[in-house]
């Protein structure tokens, strides 16, 4: 896919492709990102700290440049409990006037050369509870500021003390930046120190931003900002503390990544060769192999070093959504009301004022494949990358999108039998799916909120994935569907899991529909015929280049979409290395990022933003664990 010259592409896809909280022991992983980066700049408060000491942290002055990740904000492994809690309110003053902000890469020359929002956070007002070590936010969901530029997503920080802090305590705690209606995220941390028996009751709050998964817009921004405190009690405060540490107990069992060949050593897995096809291995923002329910992850590196809150980082998801949103969406619409609903005609549910083109016999299960008949323009991936599709992109209200999305109209082609890659597509087919559920289950009813309560939640998703981006730039707009989930790497461990080993279903009952679910994993006994061919495949496809491996030739049909999943048909005349033909089933993000649920029962995962989309090299590494052939 060619990158747009005029926006994100929000919806582009991937074708460049539980324990009470007080006591609460945290996973491996967790207690990795938050104590074991600490070192001795950071100790247990016994003089040796220097950055962000007392002090500083009641200057004004921000320091100079960003900091060290591990000295700023991560708490040491021996620090002392608080002996203080936490809960009320926390906001950040005059933020249009705090902060350092230097631009790294602007492809799609957004931010203007003067100040405005674009340099600078957004209002914050926020509640947050303290309990067993923890800071937790009320709100850690996509939270819509206003801005013009900005929103943010929290996450569950960490409260402690040490001794040179004068009596405060001293707390830390992830956030993002998400770019106002698209999928970007700049992943950053705070740091202050507080006491309500004290005078102030806070200090300053330092910022500091120096990573991201967004592959036009990269910055650092850093900054001192006043900030308030006030105590009060919150509502369903315990219930928050019981809900974060049932969370945490349900996070899947996680080792470091080199752990994968300690743990098969037998195997001869070569840990290097799995990122080693990448130009630009600075671009990658973390990854990791799920393998018998382990989840073996990497680190998460920032430019002033590794991100203390590697376990909360926010990844976005941009058309891998595609796939765990709608795709999912309409197998637990087959499950809850049998297979029909595939069938149903988008026209039937689109209000006729929208409809252009010819959708009078365009089905769900169409416009899934991305096979709706009606299309601009031939190429690869095309339309996808046309000005008709930016304004579709750009366009925030829910009746300027929908309208944007049959603007497509130059071209027909029976329905189901030609592919055309339209995150547009999906849109349309979230409405239609939001409208037959409301006519089933009432007007309150909402396709996200479906698949939210009835797959996310039981499985026990991360509370800041639990949101959507909708139209509008509100939090009850419509859900978009083609782009706009956020997770962390314990969210893509699990779903990668429901999806590839757990048959669709959670706790022994059936949640997804298991014959559409084996078509887009492509493990039917036919599984070529599911879904439709994919033509003209792009050097940058998520599918990989023409010529892959060390055979000398593509295969025909080797490559499908199936109910908002890809297809790649590995054989063993293209990929002599294995015995078998076999079909691999992958969602994919743009900018580099690729969620492969493989034959053999594990799960990779790696984002990035340097629109790479190498995977063939993993796969290999993983086959030696086991084999895909059997």
């Amino acid at each position: 896919m060619e990158i747009n010259r005029a926006v994100y592409r929000a919806g582009g896809t991937a074708a460049l492709l539980c324990a009470a909280l007080i006591g609460l022991s945290p996973s491996p992983a967790h207690e990795r990102s938050i104590a074991s980066t600490a070192n001795s700049k950071s100790t247990k408060g016994d003089g040796s700290r220097t950055i962000l000491t007392h002090d500083q942290l009641f200057a004004k002055a921000a320091p100079a440049a960003p900091v060290d990740d591990a000295a700023a904000f991560a708490m040491p492994a021996n620090a002392d409990a608080a002996t203080e809690s936490f809960e009320g309110t926390l906001a950040l003053n005059d933020l249009q006037n705090s902060g350092n902000f230097t631009a790294l890469s602007d492809i799609f020359q957004i931010i203007p050369d003067g100040d405005s929002p674009w340099k600078h956070l957004p209002p914050f007002r926020y509640q947050f509870v303290a309990g067993g070590g923890y800071l937790i936010p009320v709100q850690q969901g996509l939270a819509i500021t206003g801005s013009p530029a900005w929103n943010y997503i929290l996450g569950p920080g960490r409260a402690w003390r040490e001794g040179s802090d004068d009596g405060y305590m001293r707390a830390s705690l992830p956030f993002a930046l998400v770019q106002r209606n698209q999928n970007c995220v700049h992943n950053g941390e705070m740091a202050f120190l507080y006491s309500k028996a004290k005078s102030p009751k806070i200090s300053n709050v330092y910022f500091q931003i120096t990573q991201e998964t967004c592959y036009p817009m990269k910055f650092n921004l850093w900054g001192m900002a006043p900030a308030g405190y006030e105590p009060v009690n919150v509502p369903r405060a315990a219930e928050l503390k019981s809900e974060h540490a049932a969370e945490m107990a349900s996070r899947l069992p996680t080792k470091t990544f080199e752990a994968l060949a300690t743990d098969h050593p037998s195997a001869g897995i070569n840990l290097a060769a799995i990122s080693a096809e990448y130009k630009n291995p600075a671009e990658i923002t973390t990854y990791g192999v799920v393998v018998n329910g382990v989840n073996y992850t990497s680190g998460c590196p920032t430019r002033s070093g590794e991100y203390v809150f590697c376990a909360e980082m926010r990844l976005p998801s941009y058309s891998i959504a595609k796939s765990v949103f709608a795709g999912v969406a309409l197998m637990r619409l087959g499950q809850l009301y049998g297979s029909g609903v595939y069938s149903e005609l988008i026209a039937s549910y689109i209000p006729k004022k929208f409809i252009r083109g010819n959708w009078e016999k365009t089905t769900f299960n169409n416009v899934s494949d991305m096979a709706t008949g009606n299309y601009n323009l031939e190429g690869y991936e095309a339309d996808e990358d046309s000005p008709t599709m930016d304004t579709f992109l750009v366009d925030e209200s829910f009746e300027s999108k929908l309208n944007d999305s049959f603007a497509f109209t130059k071209n027909y082609a029976p329905p189901g039998t030609k592919w055309i890659y339209q995150s547009s597509a999906t849109f349309v087919l979230t409405q239609a799916m939001n409208a037959y559920l409301k006519q089933r289950i009432g007007s309150h009813a909402d396709i996200f909120d479906l698949v939210r309560d009835d797959v996310y939640k039981p499985l026990h998703v991360s509370a800041g994935g639990l949101t959507t981006i909708r139209t509008g730039n509100s939090s009850t707009g419509a859900p978009s569907g083609y782009y706009g989930l956020f997770f962390i790497k314990d969210d893509i461990a699990k779903i990668g899991e429901f999806l590839g080993n757990g048959q669709g279903k959670i706790q022994g009952s059936q949640i997804l529909e298991p014959s559409r679910l084996n078509e887009a994993l492509f493990r039917t006994a036919d599984a070529g015929a599911a879904g439709v061919p994919i033509l003209g495949v792009s050097s940058g496809s998520a599918l990989g280049p023409p010529k892959l491996g060390s055979g000398s030739f593509v295969p025909e049909n080797s490559r499908r979409y199936a109910h908002g999943f890809w297809g790649r048909h590995i054989t063993a005349a293209e990929f002599p290395e294995y015995k078998c033909d076999a079909w691999i089933s992958l969602m994919a993000g743009y900018g580099g990022n690729i969620v492969v649920l493989l034959p053999n029962g594990a799960t990779f995962y790696i984002f990035s933003d340097g629109r790479e989309f190498p995977w063939v090299n993993a796969v290999r590494e993983i086959n030696k664990l086991a084999p895909m052939c059997h």
